[in-house]
């Protein structure tokens, strides 16, 4: 009997040992992992932003798609120190995700809208647009909302499936545009000194 209960208590102090290992293990590999991937996103944006082949529009998607990428293979790697086989968790969320895709279809719309946008560019960060009824600068463009900025300085989030389903106005992309000016003149007044007057008007702006 006494031999029995040491060998018990030699397996389960053999056993906590491992785990506890393990857990010590998978838990350096989630710090370390979460950190490395939050410095490889900044590092990413901050390359991004010195090149001048990339927008800014793409900056963040493309920063923040490293750092996703960084932080699922660090899951796969804690998963897998606990002995957990890889290729069944990633069938698992597989099967998931599907099931998820059918109850987030609206969700996945502005997902879907959102890469549309950043890959058409129909406009970019920084540009004065009239998109869904609303009219503002373009602030940010993510996955799920396009941030915009009215011209008395409020903050709206519109969803992307909402921008890309309706017309886009862009003030911004061509760098000349017209402008239509109504101006009265007396029926007493002279029309040809008038017309003189807003050429010169016109000459002084350009």
């Amino acid at each position: 009997m006494d031999i029995d209960l040491k060998t018990y208590f030699t397996q389960a102090s053999d056993l906590i040992t491992t785990y506890a290992v393990d857990g010590a293990a998978a838990l350096l590999i989630l710090i370390f992992g979460s950190i490395f991937a939050s410095w490889a996103r900044a590092r990413t944006r901050k390359a991004l932003d010195r090149s001048n082949r990339f927008d800014a529009t793409l900056t963040p998607f493309i920063a923040n798609i490293v750092r996703y990428a960084i932080l699922i293979f660090v899951l796969l790697a804690v998963l897998n120190r606990f002995g957990v086989q890889t290729a069944s968790v990633i069938a698992v969320l597989g099967a998931a995700g599907l099931a998820i895709g059918f109850a987030l279809q609206g969700t996945l719309s502005n997902i879907a809208a959102g890469i549309v946008l950043l890959f058409l560019r129909p406009f970019s960060v920084g540009d004065f647009v009239d998109a869904s009824g609303t009219s503002g600068t373009i602030q940010a463009i993510g996955l799920f909302t396009t941030d915009m900025k009215t011209t008395d300085g409020v903050f709206i989030s519109v969803p992307n499936k909402e921008i890309w389903s309706k017309s886009i106005k862009n003030f911004s992309r061509n760098p000349e545009r017209r402008i239509d000016l109504t101006i009265g003149i007396g029926y007493d007044d002279d029309l040809k000194k008038g017309m003189d007057v807003l050429r010169e008007v016109a000459a002084g702006h350009e």
